[in-house]
């Protein structure tokens, strides 16, 4: 598949998401395979790609920024005592060839390849959109919502292990030990994230709540939640609500982890993309593993704006 051709996921008919395989990028970005737009069933826009800020940073992607050495994030590699540096040292992560293809279903085979085209490891990665009880348009009092389920195997090779690094374990400090499943979201107001039991970036970053939820408003004006869910084992939420809007799911956000070698990393995330604002208690019951039938409530105004922090 080409560049230019992305495939879609659907929803009852209705294009909720591309998913761009093989993006004609420059190394520094972190060439890989990211879905971009996302829009809630009402049509906003709930991604953001090649942001000004962070110009690697390609709506909802998989990518590690130290990978036995490699950098599959995109932007400077964080380095001990010196901070932030350009070096050579961008990878790809590629598409290989599909598995299967459908209206709401996408599974492909991918390799994760150093600066020289080395294979780090290989992945099996499926996406799925879910449409979900009671969703319905949000003018007629039902939930608009529907769910992404992103699930991946990461196999190292036979013979080496791989380590998987972030900024914060390479010494950078404040928080900032993001790489793994990472969404960026875009937000014409300020962001607000919070889980069951805390509100604000700085009180969710680095937790290992059930579930988090960032509020938006999309390009058209229009408000949206999206629900995370699906920490592994040792994972940590990497929230950014102040500077820009993004969670994600870190590997390695206080200790590096290694895949070793002829075993793989197993991982399952689910977001949901709902529009409005939705309040706690209709987050905690979408991010539920049965994900129930629920109730809509949605807060008239926006929640709490966080404190400020770092990137």
């Amino acid at each position: 598949m080409n560049a230019e051709e992305p495939a879609r996921l659907l929803v009852g008919g209705t294009e909720v998401a591309r998913y761009v395989v093989d993006p004609a990028l420059d190394a520094r970005h972190g060439p890989r395979p990211y879905l971009h737009p996302v829009r809630t069933l009402g049509g906003t826009v709930v991604t953001d790609a090649l942001p000004a800020d962070h110009v690697w940073h390609l709506g909802a992607s998989l990518a590690v920024q130290d990978v036995n050495g490699t950098n599959l994030w995109g932007g400077r590699t964080y380095v001990r005592d010196v901070g932030y540096t350009w070096r050579d040292d961008h990878g790809r992560i590629a598409h290989t060839g599909w598995s299967a293809r459908s209206a709401d279903r996408l599974a492909h085979r991918l390799e994760w390849r150093d600066p020289h085209g080395a294979v780090l490891l290989t992945e099996r990665r499926q996406l799925t959109a879910v449409a979900l009880p009671e969703a319905g348009p949000s003018d007629g009092g039902g939930l608009s919502a529907w769910r992404l389920d992103f699930e991946y195997a990461l196999s190292a090779p036979a013979g080496q292990n791989v380590r998987l690094g972030s900024p914060a374990t390479n010494g950078r400090p404040d928080g900032a030990g993001y790489g793994g499943f990472f969404w960026r979201a875009v937000s014409a107001e300020p962001a607000s994230a919070f889980s069951a039991s805390a509100t604000g970036e700085q009180a969710v970053n680095g937790s290992a709540e059930p579930w988090v939820a960032l509020h938006g408003t999309g390009p058209d004006g229009r408000a949206y939640t999206l629900v995370f869910s699906g920490l592994g084992d040792g994972d940590r939420w990497f929230v950014r609500a102040a500077m820009y809007p993004g969670v994600g799911v870190a590997f390695a956000f206080e200790r590096p982890v290694t895949i070793s070698a002829g075993t793989e990393r197993r991982g399952r995330h689910r977001v949901v993309i709902a529009d409005g604002a939705l309040d706690s208690a209709t987050a905690a019951a979408l991010a539920a593993p049965s994900t129930p039938t629920v109730s809509p409530s949605r807060q008239p105004g926006r929640a709490p704006r966080p404190s400020p922090a770092g990137p």
